[in-house]
């Protein structure tokens, strides 16, 4: 079994690019595969809890986030200087995340043998 980690680092809606990030998450943890999640930079606000997308016309992908545990998809980690920086805390979020250090994020990567960046 092959260990993914995908790492976030764009903004929600800001187009396409999150939902088919999403759909390559998805797909490799249908096959049985070991899935990760790091969001670092902008990525942050795609946790972010009580968003209404609809208003700009697009679709709300919370509740794909929190299906991820049906996938089997439980390791999902935030950068903390991010969250910081965004001003946010994990009771801000719609998930549970390990919050990791910037120091440590390089570390977390060399356990996986593919780092799918969005």
């Amino acid at each position: 079994m092959k260990r993914y980690l995908f790492i976030m680092r764009r903004l929600p809606y800001s187009g396409t690019h999150l939902q088919e990030t999403l759909d390559a998450i998805l797909t490799a943890a249908a096959f049985d595969q070991h899935v990760a999640l790091l969001f670092v930079d902008d990525a942050v606000w795609q946790l972010k809890n009580q968003q209404q997308p609809t208003g700009l016309g697009l679709k709300d992908t919370s509740a794909i986030f929190q299906a991820l545990q049906i996938y089997d998809v439980n390791d999902v980690y935030i950068e903390q200087e991010s969250l910081q920086a965004a001003g946010l805390t994990s009771t801000d979020l719609i998930l549970p995340v390990v919050s990791l250090p910037r120091a440590e994020v390089s570390g977390l990567m060399r356990t996986y043998d593919l780092i799918i960046p969005d």
